[in-house]
């Protein structure tokens, strides 16, 4: 079934208006009629036609921003559960941490051995 679409008064004031414009000397006023009558329903597909292409534009924008959600949602993911080791084969061990432990040792060692 289609559903007759019943255009606006708007509409409707448009198309008489682009109808007697465009009006021919000698043309009756069951023609204008007639003209105005497609002109209306020139306009309504139009319409009908506008509303879809928006319908599937936002249809894009959202699958757009859900992937653009989905992917920033699996590097944040990823980037809780992995955690990179602090030094990997092809960088040299940091020779700071291992300074700090000896110098401590030696300092505690130095501390007993004074006060017994």
């Amino acid at each position: 079934m289609k559903k007759k679409v019943v255009p606006s008064e708007q509409t409707q004031q448009e198309a008489m208006k682009i109808a007697k414009a465009t009006q021919k000397p000698g043309q009756t006023k069951e023609q204008t009629k007639l003209i105005a009558q497609g002109i209306e329903k020139g306009i309504a597909l139009y319409k009908k036609q506008q509303k879809e292409r928006n319908r599937q534009a936002d249809k894009a924008k959202k699958k757009v921003q859900k992937a653009k959600q989905a992917i920033t949602g699996e590097a944040k993911v990823e980037a809780a559960t992995i955690v990179e080791p602090q030094s990997t084969s092809s960088e040299k061990p940091s020779i700071l941490p291992w300074m700090l432990l000896i110098v401590s040792w030696v300092g505690f060692i130095t501390y007993v051995v004074q006060q017994g």
